[in-house]
């Protein structure tokens, strides 16, 4: 019977494909697309896939989707042994204009990938093509979802809206992982809630304009949204239980254009991050009684209007996979490279895929800092001032250690569930 592929193996097989992967890698960074606009960025994909020998499918838009079905040990025409893993990659980028000085960075105006999905991308395509050359070390069915439009919560959505369920086989789990501001060549893993979920919701609240020399006649709602946004800052203070995590926030108001009219309406714009459900239900039940509490105590002369958006799930890792691939990760990278993560609390719509599929799943972040310079911007207590974080115009992994890490975990955590000697990695 075949062997799992040894470290050794792999160690070697990612880093001869090291050139492919950094010239992936720099075509994705150079042409971003925003979200469920990835048109490009698919096609890339699809050709790589096909170039492989597989039949990707588009779901959901600007989604593809691979399985490789290792029925090798099976026999012809029958379903492949073991079990089934699906591992998922973002694609899309962000609305932001880079600044990193890279000779690889965007070449869209506005338009740059600034959050590391094109290392996910690549990573994932990485290590289909290492599954895919080295079939008689693994046994079961291999699912690499790459998905569009994670930065605006649609893309997973999309793809499970448009058939995902019906067109792939079941997965017994799922894996996704994401590059962030640390040391290089590091993998975290946690069990239980990992990213926060979010909710975004605009508030159109209503009064009537005058004259701004005659406020006796209005209804003024400039003054209506700012004892809003007075009040909404009690609700995690005095509403929500000391140690709770949740997080809201008013990133936005708007009313009026002229300094003597007194407008008619205005806008807010919230968001909400919370690690559970029923505080979630809370915050949320206690924004809409105070936004309407205080537009009654107003008089405005009509009700407020609620429009959530860019809604989020919760990520919460499952125990028992934790184990599994972190076990792996270790045996794989060794005990200093893995380590803990922190919750995270920024939001991610991942976990819609395997909920949909009443699977289990883990996440788990990389590495993407030159370690040197990491450990001395943390000796220094400096990492918040020098180390560009995600969504930073000056973001920009270090490229070699990240993706070959990247790569490396997406196969080491494929293997723990289908390698041929279970675990063996």
């Amino acid at each position: 019977m075949p062997s799992s592929i040894s470290p050794a193996a792999l160690e070697t097989a990612v880093s001869e494909h090291l050139p492919w992967l950094r010239d992936l890698y720099r075509h994705f960074h150079r042409h971003p697309e925003l979200s469920m606009a990835e048109h490009a960025t698919a096609d890339r994909i699809e050709q790589e896939l096909t170039a492989l020998g597989l039949e990707p499918q588009r779901i959901g838009g600007t989604g593809v989707v691979a399985v490789i079905s290792n029925a090798a040990h099976a026999g012809a025409g029958t379903t492949a042994e073991g079990p089934t893993v699906l591992a998922r990659a973002d694609i899309d980028a962000l609305p932001l204009q880079e600044d990193t000085g890279l000779e690889y960075a965007s070449v869209t105006p506005g338009v740059m990938h600034a959050c590391g999905h094109d290392a996910h991308a690549t990573a994932l395509l990485g290590a289909i093509r290492i599954l895919n050359e080295n079939r008689g070390a693994w046994s079961g069915t291999y699912i690499a979802v790459f998905q569009p439009g994670e930065e605006t919560a649609a893309g997973a959505r999309a793809m499970v809206d448009d058939g995902l369920l019906e067109r792939v086989p079941r997965p017994d789990v799922a894996l996704s992982q994401h590059v962030m501001p640390t040391a290089a060549g590091t993998i975290g893993t946690v069990a239980g809630p990992v990213l926060s979920a979010g909710d975004s919701l605009k508030i159109t609240i209503h009064g009537r304009g005058a004259h701004g020399s005659m406020p006796h006649t209005a209804v003024d709602p400039v003054v209506l949204a700012s004892s809003i946004v007075l009040r909404l800052q009690t609700v995690v203070s005095r509403e929500v239980e000391p140690g709770t995590f949740a997080v809201l926030t008013v990133g936005s108001l708007w009313a009026g254009a002229k300094a003597n009219i007194i407008p008619d309406s205005a806008e807010l714009l919230l968001n909400i991050r919370t690690y559970d459900p029923a505080v979630r239900e809370q915050v949320i039940a206690a924004i809409e009684r105070i936004v309407r509490g205080e537009c009654a105590a107003a008089g405005a002369p009509a009700d407020p209007e609620f429009h959530y958006y860019d809604q989020y799930p919760l990520t919460s890792n499952d125990p028992g996979v934790t184990d599994t691939v972190t076990a792996a990760f270790v045996e794989h990278f060794g005990p200093r490279a893995v380590y803990e993560a922190s919750r995270v609390t920024a939001s991610e719509d991942f976990s819609l895929i395997p909920d949909a599929f009443g699977v289990p799943y883990t996440y788990w972040t990389v590495g993407s800092v030159d370690p040197a310079r990491y450990r001395d911007a943390v000796a220094r207590g400096a990492v918040s001032q020098e180390i560009p974080a995600n969504h930073s115009p000056h973001f920009a992994p270090e490229e070699e250690l990240t993706l070959l890490t990247a790569t490396r975990a997406q196969v080491v955590a494929a293997l723990a569930y289908l390698g041929v000697e279970r675990g063996a990695v």
